[in-house]
């Protein structure tokens, strides 16, 4: 809880995410949220450990937009430029599309090209463009795949 609490405080980490940074209750809520996540569907949020430091978290939760289950990724700013949040998302991507689940989405702000460059790296299609809070917002998906013979 503390590394994630210490992670959803800092605005570099989490200043774009659906919400923006979160107090310590706010955090507590979101990993009570997550737990109930795990009970009932199997899937979540997982921290992203690297040589046993905690750097951020990626997964899934239920977009309260209603658009289904989305995919969330966030590292500490010290963490980046290594490949640690692509790696880590297309895990858990393969993890929760493994598990049945038909499709994940993803929402990044236009302007954030490094979720934007992630996004098309780990196979997330574009689908459609909004606006929330004067900023423009995409939206990506990402299907189960299932093969016909």
């Amino acid at each position: 809880m503390e590394d994630m609490a210490r992670l959803k405080a800092d605005i570099c980490a989490f200043g774009r995410m659906l919400g923006g940074v979160r107090s310590r209750v706010q955090a507590e809520a979101d990993m009570a949220e997550d737990v109930a996540l795990w009970a009932r569907r199997g899937v979540g949020i997982f921290s992203i450990i690297e040589q046993g430091r905690f750097v951020g978290m990626t997964g899934v939760h239920e977009r309260p937009d209603g658009r289904g289950l989305g995919l969330r990724i966030s590292i500490f700013p010290w963490a980046s430029g290594r490949g640690i949040a692509r790696e880590a998302a297309a895990c858990a991507l393969s993890f929760v599309l493994d598990r049945g689940e038909e499709r994940v989405v993803a929402v990044a702000r236009e302007d954030n090209t490094a979720s934007r460059v992630i996004l098309g790296a780990i196979g997330m299609t574009h689908l459609e463009s909004f606006e929330r809070d004067g900023h423009i917002m995409l939206l990506y998906e990402k299907r189960q795949q299932r093969f016909q013979w």
